[in-house]
């Protein structure tokens, strides 16, 4: 009981995506089963087999953009089999993929590619690939909860984020962003 109300005090501290990130983590290391359905959870057609975790957090899973950037990160983390949240943002993940060569064509088309995304649910079907290819190459954990936030508010400024990431211009606080 008492083990109980002191996990619920330090969950108090984290935000939701962050919860999710560790519960997701932690249900793949503990659950085969949850961890396959998890694995499926980017795939239209077996998506659903994720629903029951994205209830019991709250997600509204009738609607595409609350609940595709969820099921993505899911997704990515049971096929990355990621112990822990990372510090490597997708920028800079995909440059790694290629030896860290900003000159590299094929580097510059996948971002392009990314950047070229007219909605979340475009960025999330080629997210797919590039989450893929950056667990084959980077020995690195992604930082999910960042990305997680990232895709929840896509537009201009996740955009913007990953192309900073990707040629190391450092990202403006999120803070400053009133500031003229």
């Amino acid at each position: 009981m008492q083990e109980d109300q002191q996990a619920k005090s330090e969950d108090k501290g984290k935000s939701r995506e962050q919860r999710f990130v560790e519960t997701v983590m932690a249900k793949c290391l503990n659950d085969k089963g949850m961890a396959a359905r998890l694995r499926r959870a980017d795939n239209p057609a077996t998506e659903y087999q994720s629903w029951e975790l994205l209830g019991w957090f709250g997600v509204n899973i009738e609607k595409d953009h609350e609940r595709l950037p969820f099921v993505t990160i899911a997704a990515a983390i049971s096929k990355a089999k990621a112990e822990r949240n990372g510090s490597m943002t997708l920028g800079k993940a995909i440059l790694a993929c290629y030896d860290n060569d900003r000159d590299s064509g094929q580097a510059k088309a996948r971002l392009r590619r990314l950047l070229a995304c007219n909605d979340l649910g475009e960025a999330c079907r080629i997210l797919r690939s590039v989450l893929t290819l950056i667990d084959s190459k980077v020995g690195q954990p992604l930082d999910y909860v960042r990305l997680l936030r990232q895709l929840k508010y896509f537009g201009q400024k996740t955009k913007t984020q990953w192309a900073q990431e990707f040629y190391g211009q450092p990202a403006e606080s999120e803070g400053k962003e009133g500031a003229a």
